[in-house]
């Protein structure tokens, strides 16, 4: 009668360890493994805050040109000769009658000096000053307008005014908005890059120090990728505890700077805060590169593992 194979022997095809062993290949705890999850969760918090970042620039990036593309302006300068007062009524005439103007808003003098004071102070006179006036165009949202066209009407019929349609604005914040894009991509992916080495190295101190074991197993004739297994799944887990630790205080972190600012918002200087990049909330894409970094890091760790673990057990070969 054949004795049957003992449980866990890798020559019966069984790629369990002994039950009695009650334990895994990879010790669960070691000080080496809380060093690197540390490292995992700074990475994943920096990252995070990294795609955070990112979305916010964006976002703002895509209000400011929303902003800018749907506005123009028409600049008015004194010139010898010239009435500019007349200059200004007429120009605004001339917008007023062009398609795919929705609104026409002339500045007075008086407004033109108040925008002027952070520079020139208050109670100046700006009378003898050759300061120019602006009239600010708001386009159609259901039709074009032809800004060409009005350029020409306004250099036919009032020769000292000219119209900025801010596409030079509009062009340097979508070259910005990629530049960041560009930026945070790379640091990522560099962050990325330091996890995987870090699981290397922490795999070959692994694999060293249970290099009897692993020895053992692998001429008693245990496959490669159950070895290989062992050393995935612990380094797995230990990414995505770190994973989950440095995204979970990413986020904490982005929810509480937005809370801050909410409490300025008030202020001066919260407004300019505001005004360049929004009101620090993260929307839906934020959170889902987060996760996706998360998922990602936890999944180079353990394919990196699995890796390292193979190259030494054919160099054992």
């Amino acid at each position: 009668m054949p004795v049957p194979a003992p449980a866990g022997d890798p020559e019966a095809g069984d790629d369990r360890l002994p039950a009695s062993s009650g334990a895994s290949l990879v010790p669960p705890s070691s000080i080496a493994g809380r060093a690197l999850v540390v490292i995992i969760a700074i990475m994943t918090f920096l990252g995070s805050l990294t795609v955070g970042a990112v979305d916010l620039v964006r976002t703002a990036a895509d209000d400011w040109t929303a902003s800018i593309v749907r506005e123009a302006t028409i600049q008015i300068r004194p010139a010898p000769g010239r009435n500019l007062q007349v200059d200004v009524t007429r120009a605004t005439e001339v917008a007023v009658r062009f398609p795919g103007v929705a609104d026409v808003s002339p500045y007075t003098a008086e407004e033109t000096a108040r925008m002027l004071e952070p520079w020139l102070g208050t109670g100046l006179a700006t009378d003898d000053l050759p300061i120019p006036r602006l009239i600010v165009l708001r386009l159609a949202d259901d039709r074009p307008a032809d800004l060409a066209g009005l350029r020409r009407a306004l250099v036919e019929q009032v020769p000292s005014a000219s119209l900025d349609d801010h596409r030079q604005w509009f062009d340097r914040l979508k070259a910005m908005a990629r530049a960041v894009v560009i930026v945070g991509l790379t640091i990522v992916t560099l962050m990325i890059l330091t996890t995987g080495l870090s699981v290397i190295f922490a795999t070959r101190a692994a694999v060293a120090t249970n290099r009897p074991v692993v020895e053992v197993l692998h001429f008693v004739g245990a496959r490669d990728a159950f070895i290989a297994g062992e050393f995935q799944r612990h380094f797995l887990w230990l990414a995505l505890k770190g994973g989950l630790a440095g995204g979970g205080a990413a986020i904490v972190s982005i929810l509480t700077a937005g809370l801050i600012a909410s409490r300025w918002r008030a202020t001066a200087g919260g407004d300019q805060i505001e005004a360049l990049f929004g009101t620090f909330s993260l929307g839906s894409t934020g959170y889902v590169g987060i996760v996706v970094l998360v998922v990602l890091v936890t999944t180079v760790a353990a394919l990196t593992s699995r890796w390292t673990v193979m190259r030494t057990l054919n160099a054992i070969d």
